[in-house]
C-alpha cells in the first residue's frame, strides 16, 4: 500500500499587491483535504479526512501566526520576482 501527501501555496494578487489571498492546500492522493485561507485567517477542513487537522493547526496560534503572515512574508516579497509570469486575470 502507498499513498501521496502533498501541499500547494497559492498567491492571488489583485490590482498588483493592493489585495492579496495566500492559501496552503493539503492533499492525500490527489484529494484536497484541508485548507487554510487568508480570507478566513483559519484552516478549514475541505473532507472528513482533513477536520482533525484544521482543528489541531488552528488551536496552534503561533503556527496559524505564521500562515497569517505568509500574505506579506511569501506572497508580497516574492511578487516582484514573478510579477511578468503571472496570469493576468
Amino acid at each position: 500500500a502507498h499513498f501521496l501527501q502533498y501541499r500547494k501555496g497559492e498567491c492571488h494578487f489583485f490590482n498588483g499587491t493592493e489585495r492579496v489571498r495566500f492559501l496552503d492546500r493539503h492533499y492525500t492522493n490527489g484529494e484536497e483535504r484541508v485548507r487554510f485561507d487568508s480570507d478566513w485567517d483559519e484552516f478549514r477542513a475541505v473532507t472528513e479526512l482533513g477536520r482533525q487537522d484544521a482543528e489541531y493547526w488552528n488551536s496552534q496560534k503561533d503556527f496559524l501566526e505564521g500562515k497569517r503572515a505568509a500574505v506579506d512574508r511569501y506572497c508580497r516579497h516574492n511578487y516582484g520576482g514573478v510579477e511578468s509570469f503571472t496570469v493576468q486575470r
